[in-house]
């Protein structure tokens, strides 16, 4: 236990180390701080409701996702999902078309190009999914 300790001090010495360790833990707080404020315009004790009917759905599988910020519809109720579906389906693209094939094999700027696709892709994936659980639970 005493050589725990030890490392965890030294990881604080190290200029450069202790930034990232402190980056990364302030991430950390930014989600959870995010996860617990509603989104504007939910009523929480329907929207409670509505999980106690609907359990074993896909809203339930949705919120396994979500690590439980889905059922409470936080600001980060999606999570990561649209950025990694937005991903797989740049990595698709790039076996089909040849153009980001290209792109892709081009280095660290091709590389760069494709990433920023990625997230413009991840920005429309949001906001598509957003529509469709809002749409789905009015509906429901």
């Amino acid at each position: 236990m005493q050589k725990f300790f030890e490392a965890v001090a030294n990881v604080f010495r190290i200029p450069d180390l202790r930034k990232r360790v402190l980056f990364t833990l302030a991430l950390l707080a930014v989600y959870r701080f995010g996860g617990h404020i509603p989104t504007p315009g939910i009523n929480a004790v329907r929207l409670e409701q509505f999980f106690e009917q609907n359990q074993g759905t896909v809203f339930g599988f949705i919120d396994l996702f979500s690590g439980g910020m889905f059922r409470r519809l936080t600001i980060f109720a999606l999570g990561i999902m649209p950025y990694i579906t937005a991903s797989i389906i740049l990595q698709l693209l790039t076996v089909v078309i040849p153009t980001l094939e290209k792109l892709q094999k081009e280095g660290e700027l091709g590389r760069r190009k494709i990433t920023q696709w990625t997230r413009y892709l991840t920005i429309g994936l949001s906001a598509m999914q957003s529509f469709g659980i809002a749409t789905a639970l009015m509906n429901s």
